[in-house]
C-alpha cells in the first residue's frame, strides 16, 4: 500500500511540485509574488501555465476551470478543455499564462445583489496565486477570485483577501512600533472544524423534504434520541469507518490536512478537523471539503446533510471556526506565554480582538445568518444569538488586576491528580472551555462558534479580519504619537478593556438571566434572526469600517445584504411549497386510508357483536379524522400566507413576513402531522421516520 507521505498532496501543484518543473528563477519570482505581494511577470505566467498544464496532464487531466466562490455559498467552476485544434485533424495541449492568470464567465445567472443587471452579463476571474491549483475529477482547478465587468467583487475569496491585507498592514505597523523588525507579514490562521450527519441514501430519497430542503419539515421523535449521551465519542460503526477511511484518502490527496474524526453529540452525526492553514486557504479547502463529504457519501450508498438543524429535536450542526494571529517569522501573537501579565504584546493583540468584538458583534452575528442556523443557535451546545467572549479565569483575573490598577497575584500551573498512582499527572490548562460560548478564547486562539455547518467561513473571517485591524489601526495611531510608549501602552490596554469588557463573559450563554443582563444591562445585540440582524449591514458605521479597509464598497455591502435576505426568503419559500406537497401527496392520503381501515373494522365488528364497547379503533378513528380536518385547513392557510408573501416587493419586510407569518404556520402543521404519525400503522406511514433515518442502517 501506498504511504500516506508519498500521496498526500500527490494533486497538488504546490510548493514541492513547483519546485520539480519550475525553472530556478521561476520560482523565485513566483513565491515573491506570493510573500511578498508583487506583481508576477507575464514571462513568468507563462511559464508557470506551461509547467502547470504538463503535469495536470500527466496526472489524466484533460481540462482546466477557474474555480471560484459566488455569493451562493458553493464554488463554481466552467471546464475548458487543454485541446487546441493545429490543423489537418491534428491538435495540441495548450495552456496559456494568459488563460491561467485570468478568465471570462457569464455572471448573468449568479447572484449580484444589483451590483449587475441580468443583460450586463460579463464576468472576470482572477487567479490567487496565494492558493495551490489541484486536480480534481480529471480538472485542473485554478482557485480565483470572481469580479465584475467595472471590478466590484461577485465573490467571497475577493473580500477575504482584502480583509487579509488590511490586517496585515495593521498589525506589521503594531509589530514596529513594538521593536520587531524582523517580521514582515501577518496573517490569521484558521482550522475550521465541520459537523454533518450521515443518513441511508435510500432513506434519504424517500424523503422530499431531504432532497429539497437538506432539513426534515415533518418527523415525530423516536423513543430514544441523544438524552444518553452515547453517541458522543462512541465507537465508530463499520459503514462510518469506512466512509471515513475513503473521506482522508481523497482529502488528503489534495493537500488537505484533516486529523481529527469523531461521532458527534446527536444520533449519525459525526466532526472532521484538519489542521489550521493561512485563512483564505483554509476557506478555500472548506468548500473542498464539503463538496468531497458529499461525494463519498453517494459513493458508498450514503448521504452527508450539511443543514443546521436536519432533525428536530436533537442537535444541529456548526462550523467551529478557530482563528489566530501568525507572523511569517512563526510567532503567534494571541499565545500568552507562561506569564501573560508580563506580556504586553499579547495583551495588546487580546485587547484588539476584545474591542473589534464589542464593536462590530453585529457583524460577527450577520456573517453567520442564515435561515438554518437561525433554528439552530441558543441551545444544544450551539452559541446564543448574543455575541459574547469567553476568556477563561486567568485571563479575566489579569485584565481585571490591569483595570483595577493592582497587582496581578497569579493562579499559578496546577496539574490534576487523578488518584491512581499508575496515572500520570496532567498540566492543568489555564482556561476551561465554554461551549455556550460564541466567542471562546482556547490557550491560543479563539474559537468563534457561531457559523452553521453549511456557512463558508470566508464571511466570518472577512469580518474578524476587518474589525481586529480597524482596533489595531486606532491603537497604532494613538501609541505613534506618544512620547512615553511604555506608559501609553499600559494606558492603552487598561483604558480598552474598561471600556469593552462588557462583551467578556465567562457563564452559562444559556441561562434566561445571562440574556436579560446581556441585553438591558450591559447593552448587547440580541439578533436572533436573519430579519433582526441583517439591516444592520447597513449601519453607517459598518459601511464606514468596510470603507476605511477597502474591504467592501457600500455597493458591495448593501448587494450581501439584500443577497442574504432574498436566499433567506427563497429557503422558507422552498420548505414551505415542499411542506403543502409532502402534506397533500403524503400525509393526507396515507392518514385518510389509515383512518378507513380502521373505519372498516369498526363496522365488520359492530356489524358482528354491537354490544361491544369503543375500543382503539374508536379512538384513534375519531383522531385521525379530527386530524385530517385540521391538516388539510392549516396547509391552506399555508399556501395563502406564502401566496402573500410572496408578493411583498420589499425584500426586508418579505423576510419579516417569512418569519412571523410562514415559519410559525409551517410549525403548527408540523405538530399536527407530527402527531398523525403517532397514530399511523408504521407500515403506512408514507415516508422513512426519525427512528429510520437516524438508527437504521448506519
Amino acid at each position: 500500500m501506498e504511504k500516506l507521505t508519498e500521496y498526500f498532496g500527490c494533486m497538488v501543484f504546490g510548493d514541492k511540485a513547483m519546485r520539480q518543473t519550475l525553472a530556478p528563477e521561476i520560482y523565485t519570482a513566483f513565491r515573491r509574488t506570493v510573500d511578498e505581494g508583487l506583481p508576477l511577470d507575464p514571462a513568468a505566467a507563462e511559464s508557470i501555465a506551461e509547467a502547470m498544464k504538463e503535469w495536470a496532464v500527466s496526472k489524466g487531466a484533460t481540462h482546466y476551470t477557474h474555480w471560484f466562490q459566488p455569493m451562493t455559498g458553493v464554488t463554481a467552476e466552467k471546464h475548458d478543455s487543454f485541446l487546441t485544434p493545429v490543423g489537418d485533424g491534428e491538435v495540441i495541449m495548450k495552456f496559456s499564462g494568459k488563460e491561467l492568470i485570468s478568465g471570462e464567465s457569464d455572471a448573468s445567472s449568479l447572484p449580484s445583489g444589483g451590483l449587475r443587471a441580468t443583460f450586463e452579463a460579463r464576468g472576470y476571474t482572477a487567479w490567487d496565486p496565494t492558493s495551490n491549483a489541484f486536480i480534481k475529477d480529471n480538472v485542473l482547478c485554478i482557485p480565483t477570485a470572481f469580479c465584475s465587468y467595472g471590478g466590484l467583487a461577485l465573490d467571497k475569496k475577493t473580500p477575504l483577501l482584502r480583509s487579509m491585507e488590511a490586517l496585515d498592514r495593521q498589525a506589521v505597523r503594531t509589530l514596529r512600533l513594538l521593536g520587531d523588525t524582523d517580521v514582515k507579514s501577518v496573517f490569521p490562521n484558521v482550522g475550521a472544524e465541520q459537523e454533518y450527519f450521515l443518513v441511508d441514501k435510500e432513506l434519504y430519497d424517500k424523503r422530499p423534504d431531504l432532497v429539497f430542503t437538506g432539513r426534515t419539515l415533518f418527523g415525530a421523535m423516536p423513543p430514544k434520541g441523544q438524552e444518553l449521551d452515547d453517541h458522543y465519542y462512541g465507537a465508530i460503526k463499520q459503514r462510518v469507518s469506512e466512509y471515513f477511511r475513503e473521506l482522508d484518502t481523497e482529502l488528503w490527496k489534495l493537500g488537505i490536512p484533516v486529523r481529527t474524526e469523531h461521532n458527534e453529540v446527536a444520533p449519525s452525526q459525526h466532526e472532521l478537523a484538519p489542521y489550521y492553514c493561512k485563512c483564505s486557504v483554509a476557506a478555500d479547502q472548506n468548500q473542498l471539503i464539503m463538496e468531497i463529504m458529499q461525494n463519498v457519501a453517494k459513493r458508498n450508498g450514503l448521504v452527508c446533510l450539511l443543514h443546521e438543524k436536519p432533525f428536530r429535536g436533537v442537535n444541529g450542526s456548526g462550523k467551529h471556526n478557530n482563528w489566530s494571529l501568525c507572523t511569517d517569522t512563526g510567532v503567534n501573537l494571541l499565545s500568552p506565554g507562561d506569564t501573560p501579565h508580563k506580556n504586553a504584546r499579547f495583551l495588546l493583540f487580546l485587547c484588539a480582538v476584545i474591542k473589534a468584538v464589542d464593536e462590530y458583534s453585529d457583524l460577527l452575528r450577520l456573517s453567520v445568518a442564515s435561515a438554518g442556523n437561525d433554528m439552530r443557535l441558543g441551545a444544544n451546545e450551539a452559541p446564543p444569538a448574543v455575541v459574547s467572549m469567553f476568556l477563561g479565569d486567568e485571563l479575566t483575573a489579569v485584565l481585571d488586576s490591569i483595570d483595577n490598577e493592582t497587582p496581578y497575584a497569579g493562579m499559578g500551573k496546577k496539574q490534576l491528580r487523578l488518584g491512581a498512582d499508575i496515572l500520570p499527572r496532567i498540566p492543568q490548562d489555564s482556561t476551561d472551555r465554554n461551549r455556550t460560548s460564541p466567542f471562546a478564547f482556547t490557550g491560543n486562539k479563539f474559537e468563534f462558534r457561531m457559523l452553521g455547518s453549511a456557512d463558508s467561513i470566508a464571511c466570518a473571517n472577512i469580518m474578524i479580519n476587518t474589525a481586529v485591524a480597524d482596533s489595531l489601526m486606532a491603537f497604532n495611531a494613538e501609541l505613534e504619537k506618544a512620547s512615553d510608549l511604555n506608559a501609553a501602552l499600559q494606558s492603552l490596554i487598561r483604558r480598552t478593556y474598561r471600556e469593552h469588557k462588557r462583551v467578556v463573559f465567562n457563564g452559562n450563554g444559556y441561562g434566561e438571566e445571562w440574556l436579560n443582563e446581556a441585553v438591558k444591562e450591559r447593552g448587547l445585540y440580541d439578533l436572533r434572526t436573519v430579519p433582526d440582524c441583517l439591516p444592520r449591514y447597513l449601519d453607517q458605521k459598518n459601511i464606514d469600517l468596510f470603507a476605511r479597509h477597502k474591504v467592501f464598497t457600500s455597493a458591495e455591502v448593501a448587494s450581501r445584504c439584500e443577497i442574504i435576505l432574498e436566499n433567506y426568503c427563497k429557503h422558507i419559500n422552498i420548505e414551505a411549497r415542499t411542506a403543502i406537497g409532502m402534506v397533500m401527496r403524503d400525509f393526507l392520503p396515507a392518514i385518510s386510508r389509515f383512518a378507513s381501515e380502521l373505519g372498516g373494522a369498526i363496522d365488520t365488528r359492530r356489524a358482528a357483536d354491537p354490544t361491544l364497547a369503543n375500543g382503539y379503533e374508536d379512538a384513534v378513528y375519531r383522531r385521525l379524522n379530527e386530524l385530517c380536518t385540521d391538516i388539510y385547513a392549516h396547509n391552506e392557510a399555508l399556501r395563502t400566507a406564502v401566496r402573500r408573501t410572496r408578493s411583498v416587493e420589499d425584500i426586508t419586510e418579505r423576510a419579516i413576513s417569512c418569519r412571523d407569518t410562514v415559519l410559525p404556520l409551517m410549525d403548527r402543521l408540523r405538530a399536527l402531522v407530527d402527531e398523525a404519525e403517532t397514530h399511523v400503522a408504521k407500515d403506512r406511514w408514507p415516508v422513512p421516520t426519525y427512528s429510520d433515518l437516524l438508527f437504521s442502517k448506519i
